[in-house]
């Protein structure tokens, strides 16, 4: 059985290993909210993260911003807590703003947001989570 194009091994190390700067989409200062935990260990497994959230709120100590466009340095991953029906536009910011790559969380799926942005030349990974990875190879 082969392994889905959007859960490649290779370009899920590169994002775990290579990239320092994710911008969390959908990242509030609600603790209780996943995306606020997986921030929290992204930082903790030495990543810089940015806040993306309509409100822009200051989370985990890092300032946010409304949306990608706004963000003044280069992101590495585009990690993306929305809904399926929603993600694929977030995919296209990330494209838009020369981000390193795009990560749809675990549940989120649009096939079709996978196939532009890879075809634009920007690695994607779907519908998993960093914990999860991280998780699987033993880190």
């Amino acid at each position: 059985m082969s392994t889905p194009a959007h859960l490649d091994p290779a370009v899920i190390d590169r994002m775990l290993d290579d990239a320092t700067t994710w911008a969390v989409v959908g990242l509030s200062g609600n603790p209780g909210r996943t995306a606020y935990e997986i921030a929290a260990l992204l930082q903790r497994r030495g990543k810089k993260i940015v806040p993306i959230h309509p409100s822009a709120p200051v989370v985990l100590g890092e300032q946010g911003y409304a949306t990608l466009a706004d963000v003044p340095f280069p992101i590495d991953v585009v990690d993306v807590f929305r809904r399926s029906e929603d993600a694929g536009r977030f995919a296209d910011e990330a494209v838009a703003i020369g981000a390193g790559g795009v990560w749809f969380q675990l549940g989120v799926v649009d096939e079709a947001a996978f196939e532009r942005t890879t075809a634009a030349g920007v690695p994607m990974v779907m519908d998993t989570c960093p914990a999860i990875e991280w998780r699987k190879r033993g880190r």
